[in-house]
């Protein structure tokens, strides 16, 4: 059985192929409300009118404000999850040298927060005041660090660390957080001289890479 709050965030599935496509314009237009003007931009009334729908329809999948915003919120994940199945491709890996690999793994990792970086600036700013958004947002971000551990530890051999998986799962942390924080407060939020994507990527590949493999590479 579910909480009371489980059940305040519980979504009626639509079942008529007419209001399962009422439903998905509405969780695109949520995604697109957050995109453009963040949290402060989403409200239901802006919703519906994105949407082109009723707010009765809505109410028939939803009883409140905060139940929709975390139906949006799983939307605008999904988008972000399907970047992150480059890591269970075998072939993408294959063959790399540890440095090449581990570069490789960074720009993976740190271009689907680039690529989203509209729709997760506003999730992330939300999440300081949302607990539910930061537990979930927590689990998710886990689930790339290990997608990100998987990949890295092709490498284990050329790491120079007394214990690889612990220094592979540092290494992410700290591309992880440092891309959000972009992401979240703009490329000169910690930097006098910020940079763009491309030079960043890089950058952050390269101290990566001299974290986990030191004296492997020249």
């Amino acid at each position: 059985m579910n909480s009371p709050a489980e059940a305040s965030f519980e979504v009626r599935p639509p079942l008529q192929q007419r209001s399962r496509e009422a439903w998905q314009r509405v969780l695109d237009a949520g995604v697109a409300l957050l995109e453009d003007g963040g949290y402060d931009a989403f409200t239901i009334a802006a919703v519906c009118e994105r949407a082109g729908v009723a707010p009765r329809a809505l109410y028939a999948r939803v009883d409140t404000k905060d139940a929709l915003f975390l139906a949006v919120y799983e939307h605008g994940v999904a988008r972000l999850q399907a970047g992150q199945e480059v890591f269970t491709d075998a072939e993408r890996w294959a063959g790399l040298a540890p440095d090449d690999l581990v570069r490789a793994a960074v720009a993976e990792c740190v271009g689907i927060s680039l690529r989203h970086e509209r729709f997760l600036r506003a999730v992330v700013l939300v999440s300081a005041s949302h607990a539910e958004v930061r537990r979930r947002g927590s689990l998710y971000s886990q689930a790339l660090g290990e997608g990100f551990a998987t990949v890295v530890l092709r490498a284990r051999e050329a790491i120079r660390h007394s214990d690889p998986e612990a220094a592979v799962r540092s290494c992410f942390g700290t591309v992880f957080a440092t891309s959000i924080i972009r992401v979240a407060y703009g490329p000169g939020f910690a930097t006098p001289a910020p940079v763009d994507d491309d030079a960043f990527v890089a950058d952050l590949g390269e101290t990566a890479v001299r974290y986990l493999l030191a004296d492997a590479v020249g």
